[in-house]
């Protein structure tokens, strides 16, 4: 097959997927599944769209001129002053809904959406964008060499190329009147400053979060409500800073997610303070799982000793006969007493040896039955007998006296009257 004359088209926008419609993410943050796409006079019903900007900044347009307008489409809206350029990211009877998420009121005064984009808007749009890593960096130091203390998060130019908005970060109340003139002199735009928290701030930078996925506030989250550490409590969590804090440094959103289901779960289950009687011992709250309805006893207060897990039902019905005065007979309601499992010692049936046979096996696979040891025993006597004949030919060369054989300088005696060697 020739692909060199084939067409190909490229798809984004709303179009990706077989629901492109309804959840086609167009590469923005906080979109909404619109679930009501495609059922009949679902875009008829109102005149309202929402658009999106760049990162979590969104707005709400009446469609005046009865645009076609589809998710994904890029439009000119009216702005404050001249016109923005965003991307239509929900349409129909959800986006009166959305507002009222967002607290703003139908009735309030909401501008329009001109047109949709032309070429001539894209370019000065992509031209304003692209100036503004360079304008942010600058007014950082700006604020910076005006002791402000504040930190510049984020930079955003309207689509036109004549407001800029600076996002920042303060602890504190920042007088920034000398510094809204200075930018406004240095960068010959409108200068609008917005605070914004930690959260906010990392939903604008976007992330991906400990548990793998992408951070809730960069993709659905726009309200964020407050979380304590009583949420941790409440799910068993430990009580690890490290491990509580987001990418924000903040606690996790996530902790308020499951915290409802955890104090319905944890209202059936029995109190910690109360210990359980039996006729063999008396049993104390060690842990406990509290989705599962699990809780898990000690006959020590202080450490772990002869667990024993039974349900949340089993605890409470033991409770109310220690009330009436009664006692089981076991904790679990069963007269076979599991028995505690000792530890097991690996090298009980092991052979101390082992090693040593599978050395002696080696040397006598490599060596044709011959001792390794010995052969090299061998080998460092004879080399260390050279070497003394050597050093003491070298020596008596030092000294200048008269070479001798080593059985002559051994023995001193004449060659003659040694005994001969026998054969």
């Amino acid at each position: 097959m020739n692909y060199k004359d084939m067409k190909f088209h490229m798809l984004d926008g709303g179009n990706r997927g077989i629901c492109g419609k309804g959840c086609g993410r167009q590469n923005k943050q906080l979109n909404a599944y619109d679930w009501l796409a495609g059922t009949p006079g679902n875009i008829e019903s109102t005149d309202l769209v929402e658009v999106q900007f760049k990162n979590t900044r969104k707005g709400y347009y009446h469609n005046v001129n009865n645009l076609d307008l589809k998710k994904g489409d890029v439009v000119a809206v009216e702005s404050n002053p001249g016109h923005d350029i965003g991307v239509v990211s929900l349409t129909g009877r959800l986006v009166e809904w959305q507002m009222k998420r967002a607290n703003l009121k139908p009735n309030e005064e909401i501008r329009r959406v001109y047109r949709l984009a032309k070429q001539v808007d894209i370019e000065k749009y992509e031209e304003a964008k692209s100036r503004e890593q360079q304008t942010m960096i600058k007014s950082r130091q700006i604020a910076k060499d005006l002791g402000l203390s504040m930190k510049i998060g984020d930079v955003e130019y309207q689509g036109d190329g004549n407001k800029a908005i600076f996002y920042y970060i303060a602890d504190e109340r920042v007088d920034f009147r000398q510094l809204i003139k200075v930018l406004a002199d240095a960068f010959h735009v409108r200068i609008e400053m917005k605070q914004i928290g930690a959260r906010q701030e990392a939903g604008r930078i976007g992330g991906t979060g400990p548990c793998g996925r992408e951070l809730c506030c960069a993709s659905w989250m726009k309200n964020f409500v407050s979380v304590s550490t009583n949420a941790a409590r409440y799910q068993d969590i430990s009580p690890n800073p490290q491990k509580l804090a987001g990418m924000c440094g903040k606690l996790k959103c996530c902790l308020n997610y499951e915290v409802d289901n955890y104090i319905e779960s944890g209202k059936r289950l029995p109190s910690r303070e109360v210990s359980l009687h039996t006729l063999e011992a008396e049993y104390f709250f060690f842990k406990m799982d509290i989705l599962a309805g699990l809780v898990t006893y000690s006959t020590d207060k202080n450490m772990a000793a002869n667990l024993e897990t039974i349900t949340a039902e089993r605890a409470r019905r033991i409770i109310e006969m220690n009330k009436r005065g009664e006692k089981p007979e076991t904790l679990t309601g069963t007269k076979e007493r599991k028995q505690p499992e000792r530890p097991k010692d690996l090298l009980a049936d092991a052979d101390i040896s082992r090693f040593d046979k599978a050395k002696s096996r080696g040397n006598k696979g490599n060596n044709n039955g011959k001792p390794r040891n010995n052969q090299r025993n061998g080998q460092g006597n004879e080399g260390r007998r050279q070497g003394n004949r050597n050093g003491g030919r070298g020596q008596n060369r030092r000294n200048g006296a008269p070479q001798h054989s080593n059985e002559n300088v051994k023995n001193n005696t004449p060659r003659s009257e040694q005994p001969t060697k026998q054969q």
